[in-house]
Parts: C-alpha cells; sequence; structure tokens
C-alpha cells in the first residue's frame, strides 16, 4: 500500500493525523484495543447473514473481517474518498459497496440494517457529533439490530475531570486530532441516551504501540515492514516515538472498550 494512496498523503507528516501516519509507517490495525478486541466484538453482534453497515471503515482491515463471515450484505460509509477506495477493493468482490458519506448522515435508509459497526471513530468527535452519529445508527438499524463501537476509554469510571482534560489535551497535541475519550461508563450512557440497550461491554489494554501487540495485530513481517519504514524516515519515526511516549505516560489511564448495544425490538 503506498503512501500516496492513503488518506491525507497530501499533508506532512509533521501535520497529518495520528492514525494515518501510523499508516504511513505501515500499521494496519489502528484500534485502541487491537485485533483481538474487535475480534470479540464481531463475535458478539454476529454479521454473518445479516445486511451490515460500517462507519468510517478506513483501510478496511475490519471489513476484511466482516466479509469473511458472509453477511448478507456489507455497506461501508466513510468521508474520504481514498478510504472508500481502499474499502471497494476489499469487499466489492464479496459483493459488498463503499460509498462516501458522513457517519451522521449516511443517507441509508430508516432499519435498513442489522448491524451497525464504527471503531476508533466517535472518540474522535465532539459530545455533539458523538450524539449525532450514534442517532444516526440508531435510524438506520432495524429494531432487534446490534450496534457495534470500540472506542478509546478513560479509567477508571471516577477519573478526576481535570485528569481526563489532560489526557484529552495531550492526546490532541500528539495525535494531531481532538480526541475526547470518554470512561466506559460515559460510553454506556452515551448509547442509552438513544434508546440503545447495551449488551455486552469488554476492555483491552490500550497498548496500540506496543511490541507484543504489534506483534500480535501485524505479524513478524508487518513488524519487520513497519521497522523498516521508520528507519527510512526521520519525520515519521519522531511523530510514531512521540505518540508511543504519550501512550506510555498515560497507559494505566488509557484502555480499548468494546460495547454491543440492541436497538429495542
Amino acid at each position: 500500500m503506498s503512501k500516496d494512496s492513503l488518506p491525507q498523503s497530501d499533508r506532512p507528516t509533521e501535520n497529518a493525523a495520528g492514525h494515518w501516519v501510523l499508516a504511513r509507517a505501515g500499521k494496519r490495525v489502528l484500534r485502541p484495543g487491537g485485533l483481538a478486541l474487535t475480534r470479540q466484538l464481531l463475535d458478539r453482534c454476529s454479521p454473518g447473514g445479516r445486511d451490515v453497515v460500517e462507519l468510517a471503515p478506513g483501510l478496511g482491515r475490519t471489513a476484511r473481517e466482516i466479509v469473511a463471515q458472509h453477511p448478507r450484505s456489507y455497506t461501508g460509509v466513510d468521508r474520504d474518498d481514498s478510504a472508500v477506495a481502499h474499502v471497494t477493493k476489499v469487499v466489492q468482490p464479496s459483493g459488498g459497496t463503499c460509498r462516501q458519506g458522513d457517519a451522521n448522515d449516511t443517507g441509508l435508509d430508516d432499519a435498513s440494517a442489522d448491524v451497525v459497526i464504527g471503531e476508533a471513530m466517535l472518540t474522535m468527535q465532539s459530545p455533539r457529533a458523538k450524539g449525532e452519529i450514534v442517532a444516526e445508527a440508531a435510524r438506520i438499524l432495524r429494531p432487534g439490530g446490534s450496534y457495534a463501537i470500540h472506542e478509546l476509554a478513560l479509567a477508571p469510571d471516577d477519573i478526576d475531570p481535570e485528569v481526563g482534560t489532560e489526557i484529552s489535551k495531550a492526546l490532541a497535541r500528539s495525535i494531531h486530532v481532538n480526541a475526547r475519550p470518554l470512561t466506559v461508563a460515559q460510553w454506556r450512557e452515551l448509547l442509552e441516551e438513544h434508546g440503545l440497550e447495551v449488551e455486552w461491554t469488554a476492555t483491552a489494554p490500550m497498548a496500540l504501540l506496543k511490541f507484543g501487540r504489534n506483534l500480535a495485530d501485524e505479524g513478524p513481517l508487518g513488524v519487520a515492514r513497519m521497522v523498516w519504514n521508520l528507519l527510512r524516515q526521520p519525520a515519521l519515526r519522531r511523530r510514531v516515538l512521540d505518540m508511543r511516549a504519550t501512550f506510555t505516560q498515560y497507559e494505566n489511564q488509557l484502555r480499548g472498550v468494546a460495547l454491543v448495544a440492541r436497538k429495542p425490538a
């Protein structure tokens, strides 16, 4: 996957969004709880044989996992045309589609999906935008359908609000995106405020740039690819090391969290 084909390929490494910087480094799994938590999430929402919508599928790594479970249909919705092109290549052989659009205004019909999935996307939205996206997911879900999310969480649930604000500001400085993680309890409340019933929750360490997590998510060849890219590109190396330092500084207060919520029948 060439750098020029990635989202934000026109931006200098110094100010591109952190997740796309990691993609330039060769990282393919860009979820805070890793591939294992994504797979747990998919096991719980059971996309096989169902109509699935994925919001902001990015490079299509989770889309690949979804279509492998043979959904009745797969529709991705992403605002970035480069991401749409990537995901289309992944899902088209299985009959899936990906369209350009916003997560809070997908253009999809009411009650048209059995499963809506979104990962590492709500965290980067304002409180208002978070609510709009959850409302849109609830709108397009059929009664009895599932909304599955995988996001970044603050811990513990009673974390000092000032500490939470400090962490959000540090993340924003490092990843150049206004990350606003919530506690696990707040993520649950957000879903429940929009009439959804949380049925399952799981957490995992936020170990996005730890060696063990990368070995598990990317495999030995993937890790070697990342190391090679970082050695050859000083600006890329500086950004990744800066993000790693921030994640390490707050590793006791950050978690990956996955939740599955059902729309009442």
